[in-house]
């Protein structure tokens, strides 16, 4: 039932969009359709992309608040909570809303899965709509000698060039440390998200290369050109921001 559900909502919108773009595709490339495909899925999720960037970008530019916050009521857990609560209500900050693309983000990744695994070979054609076309076969290969079926360790490598680039746009400093050469006691958990978010700009792109890698070129493709797409947002918003606003506040007055 579960499955049946997935299928209609997620699964065969997305076969079926992939199966219209290779057929008006002049040359039918399955890489130009990916493409498409892509496009209009970030168009879908733009509104939660636009609202995750901007919540990881401010909680950046918030750092130096809450870390005063936190030297403040150190010794007084439950004010320091209420205290972050209403500093994150007074600038309008959600620190859970980047969580929530990447959450709904999962099914469409699934999906272009399924459908690089089962929906590219001719059995799979019979989930077409009756207004899109049967193509018959489709030709996997894009500019004529990329397989998108088979796995591609160079698409896998350009994946994770992405995933650093991006990652490293929004990376979290480490709070500055006091006289002493030590971090204060109430910056110690930004100190160490922020060691963490260090560590993953160089091991999500490594994890990135070694499960690319082995999935289909196609979908590696995609997860390409979806993080591409991502950065480019990224690059457009902070720039944007950063003409319009002065400077440390560019991102807050935007939440």
């Amino acid at each position: 039932m579960i499955g049946q559900i997935f299928s209609a909502i997620f699964y065969q919108p997305m076969f079926n969009l992939l199966i219209f773009f290779y057929n008006v595709i002049p040359g039918h490339d399955i890489g130009v359709a990916i493409l498409l495909l892509t496009i209009v899925i970030k168009l879908i999720l733009y509104p939660l992309s636009v609202q995750s960037i901007r919540s990881q970008k401010a909680m950046q530019t918030l750092q130096p608040k809450i870390d005063e916050l936190k030297k403040k009521y150190k010794d007084e857990k439950e004010k320091m909570a209420s205290e972050l609560m209403a500093l994150y209500k007074q600038e309008k900050v959600n620190p859970l809303s980047s969580c929530l693309p990447l959450l709904i983000q999962l099914p469409f990744l699934i999906a272009v899965y399924q459908v690089f695994r089962n929906g590219l070979s001719s059995h799979g054609l019979n989930l077409l709509y009756p207004f899109v076309a049967n193509p018959g076969t489709i030709n996997t290969l894009s500019l004529g000698f990329v397989d998108l079926l088979k796995p591609n360790i160079i698409l896998a490598i350009l994946a994770a060039a992405a995933q650093f680039f991006q990652t490293k746009m929004i990376q979290v400093n480490r709070p500055p440390k006091d006289k002493t050469g030590q971090v204060p006691a109430g910056a110690k958990d930004e100190d160490m998200m922020a060691i963490m978010n260090k560590q993953m700009l160089y091991f999500m792109p490594l994890m990135t290369v070694f499960i690319g890698a082995s999935l289909p070129g196609g979908l590696t493709f995609y997860w390409f050109l979806t993080t591409v797409l991502t950065v480019l947002q990224q690059w457009w918003m902070f720039r944007k921001k950063k003409d319009n606003d002065t400077p440390g506040q560019e991102i807050i007055k935007s939440v």
